[in-house]
């Protein structure tokens, strides 16, 4: 065979990511940069924000063996690999395994009112819903753009894996990004609601729960929630399986394995997968913008929720309930209690809401799961796209409750 220099020069040439790079691509390794940076530099979810950049990096580079996200395309790549476990449900209910190896559930034990603080939180959840229905989306698509609103990232990426798979990127970026800002999107809402004598409220300190007590709520959880919606019991069964290793006393080496080493190889698989899923065909789309407006707003409305049912729930205790731990009930944990302690803490140096804080915290967990296995049975499995088809049985007409829905989402439409 005869050798030529400039034939395999050339060919060397054109087998090289340049000759395919196109301005999209370029586009994308921007976004990507960006996203390593904010997680390097300004410290936004960087364990997320790090890998799910790289992962985007890599996506987006021609002709290489990872670019795929489908086992059929190009051949399987090492991300495609990664890919199938959001798909075949794996990496976000492992996620939750180890965030309920880390929770402690005893500050809402001891005060179970603030589990309606938890719930009061997730209408920003509902709110961004019929937000996003205006802005044009279907209710499959509205639903999984809406849990944005419980500040949960691995929900977001379960839910919109199932609902809406095309915009999980997306989503995935404005979750976890709005979560990495709840320090600076909540305490303005925190304060423009509440007094300063509201503010310097305190709280009575929480009494002990018993172990036992620690043992039986997550089987009763489990029972009673993965009952009423099968849906969630992915998430919710794994989060509670994760709090009863911790909670049980005889399973210590799981309980470490899977609040540390388990959740950390997870995050990384769970960020690298999403950021696979970063390409310019689904991401660089007029829907993201929708969608990142969408996020800020169910953040916005998920704190207010929050704050004024705490307002409520002040009133009716004779002032024994500082409204700012309302803030908590959304499920950034245990970040948003954090940020409850410290503008309560502004307004008096002695208050100390970290503990009071971490029962809506923890409930808003509880209440982004469900939302989900709300949205999955009104909405899962689901062939069509039209909304009367997502909201109609599989046999027979639509029953009453389902049938109201569908028209007052038509009217909304209209």
């Amino acid at each position: 065979m005869e050798f030529s220099f400039s034939s395999s020069a050339s060919k060397i040439a054109h087998s090289t990511a340049f000759a395919s790079l196109g301005y999209l691509d370029v586009i994308m390794l921007g976004v990507a940069c960006v996203l390593i940076y904010l997680a390097i530099w300004k410290k936004f979810e960087p364990l997320l924000l790090l890998p799910m950049g790289f992962g985007c990096l890599l996506a987006n580079i021609p002709n290489s063996m990872m670019t795929s996200t489908s086992m059929m395309a190009h051949g399987p790549g090492l991300l495609a690999f990664f890919y199938q476990g959001i798909e075949l449900e794996i990496l976000p209910p492992l996620i939750f395994m180890g965030v309920g190896a880390l929770t402690d559930f005893g500050p809402l034990l001891a005060n179970p009112s603030t589990f309606l603080l938890g719930a009061a939180a997730q209408v920003g959840v509902y709110t961004t819903l019929i937000g996003a229905v205006f802005l044009g989306f279907n209710m499959q698509e509205a639903s999984a753009i809406g849990i944005i609103g419980g500040a949960d990232g691995p929900t977001s990426i379960f839910l919109a894996s199932k609902l809406a798979p095309h915009l999980l990127a997306p989503i995935a970026v404005a979750a976890y990004s709005y979560m990495s800002l709840v320090p600076l999107i909540q305490p303005p809402i925190m304060k423009l609601l509440t007094t300063e004598k509201e503010r310097k409220i305190k709280m009575e300190q929480l009494k002990p729960i018993s172990q036992t007590v620690k043992i039986v709520f997550p089987v009763t959880v489990t029972i009673v929630c993965c009952l009423m919606l099968p849906g969630v019991t992915p998430l919710l069964g794994m989060l509670m399986l994760g709090n009863l290793f911790r909670e049980s006393g005889v399973t210590a080496r799981l309980h470490e394995t899977a609040e540390t080493h388990l959740i950390n190889i997870v995050t990384i698989l769970l960020a690298l997968a999403v950021g696979s899923s970063m390409t310019a065909q689904s991401f660089l789309q007029w829907e993201t913008i929708k969608i990142i407006i969408l996020g800020l707003l169910a953040f916005t409305f998920a704190t207010a929720g929050g704050v004024i049912f705490g307002k409520i729930m002040c009133k009716f205790t004779g002032g024994r309930v500082n409204p700012l731990i309302g803030s908590a009930g959304v499920s950034a944990v245990p970040m948003a209690a954090r940020v409850s302690q410290k503008v309560g803490s502004e307004a008096d140096s002695s208050n100390f809401l970290l503990m009071h804080a971490m029962g809506p915290n923890v409930a808003g967990v509880i209440g982004s799961a469900v939302a989900a296995g709300v949205f999955l049975s009104l909405f899962g499995d689901v062939s069509g796209m039209d909304t009367h088809a997502a909201l109609a049985p599989v046999i027979g007409s639509p029953e009453p409750g389902i049938q109201a829905i569908a028209t007052v989402v038509d009217a909304i439409k209209q």
